[in-house]
């Protein structure tokens, strides 16, 4: 039988997910492309939400491993895709579940905070895991007399515990992306754009020098938020210039200007249309996590979801 032949890639991949029962979400820092055609765009603790509460028996997650991960572990019951395996983390690959059962000898009685950009091993020896969206909630929610390690991602470690004054042992990781938004060219926006409000999310590397003359520092769903509730017109973002589309798409009428044109995720960019086809057809790449690993994590996701 002859491949049926579509107008556009868009149609295709609409025809393949009704054959598929599948839905299609992607993180804000998706190609415009990808985040034109997904059925939800959003932050990693949205998307994990949207994964449990969907009927779909197919989700193609277009972000990065551990994302996908996370939705496997959420909804076993679902067959749960990355169209590209090299769509991994940095970030990420910074922590290893060695280096944090060392740290927990250590701290017999510590209490372990992993950042959600971590992988399935970490988060099963953690205690809770977070988003950039709630990591202050998490950590306040934890009695005060423990100490905590907060990991991976140093900047947003550094920001909750200037923000909640705890005991935090910080993670020496961070993200690359993020790290090379500085804080000089932030400056030199700032004067060529006097009008315009400066949001940054907390793993910028500037976060040290700049938080204190940022309007606000928010999550990228924060970020989507404010934006489209502020009165401003203008804005200076510092996060990976992939969200700049969505803020756009949903405010045509507002001006973006990225803090940074060179803070691209390339692991979020290997996602394509034409892998996401791929996806749906051969339904690959399928993310399973072990279900000792799943079961162990879960519970570090599930006392952060009890808290948010």
């Amino acid at each position: 039988m002859a491949k049926q032949v579509f107008d556009s890639i868009q149609d295709e991949v609409k025809e393949l997910k009704k054959e598929r029962n599948a839905l299609i979400v992607a993180h804000n820092y998706q190609l415009p492309e990808v985040q034109d055609v997904a059925d939800f765009v959003g932050d990693s603790l949205n998307l994990a939400r949207f994964a449990q509460k969907t009927e779909a028996e197919v989700l193609v997650f277009c972000g990065v491993h551990f994302m996908a991960e996370t939705a496997s572990i959420l909804c076993p019951d679902k067959t749960v895709l990355l169209p590209d395996l090299a769509a991994g983390c940095s970030l990420a690959a910074m922590a290893a579940p060695k280096q944090v059962m060392k740290w927990r000898e250590e701290h017999p009685e510590g209490v372990v905070v992993a950042y959600v950009n971590t992988s399935a091993e970490v988060k099963a020896v953690s205690d809770y895991c977070c988003t950039s969206s709630n990591a202050e909630q998490v950590v306040r929610a934890i009695p005060e007399d423990k100490e905590i390690l907060f990991l991976p991602d140093f900047f947003l470690g550094n920001f909750v515990k200037q923000k909640t004054g705890r005991n935090i042992h910080l993670w020496k990781g961070f993200c690359g992306t993020h790290a090379i938004i500085s804080s000089e060219h932030i400056d030199q926006l700032k004067v060529e754009n006097p009008k315009a409000e400066f949001i940054m999310h907390p793993e910028c590397g500037c976060s040290t020098k700049s938080m204190p003359y940022a309007d606000k520092i928010l999550s990228t769903e924060g970020m989507t938020n404010y934006v489209h509730e502020s009165k401003s017109e203008e804005f200076i973002v510092a996060t990976e210039t992939g969200i700049l589309h969505r803020m756009q798409k949903q405010n045509p009428e507002k001006k973006f200007i990225a803090a940074s044109d060179e803070a691209v995720c390339g692991y979020m960019k290997q996602i394509t249309l034409e892998k996401v086809v791929t996806a749906l057809e051969r339904l690959e790449h399928r993310i399973q996590v072990p279900d000792e690993i799943a079961k162990k994590a879960k519970r570090a996701i599930d006392r952060m979801m009890e808290i948010t």
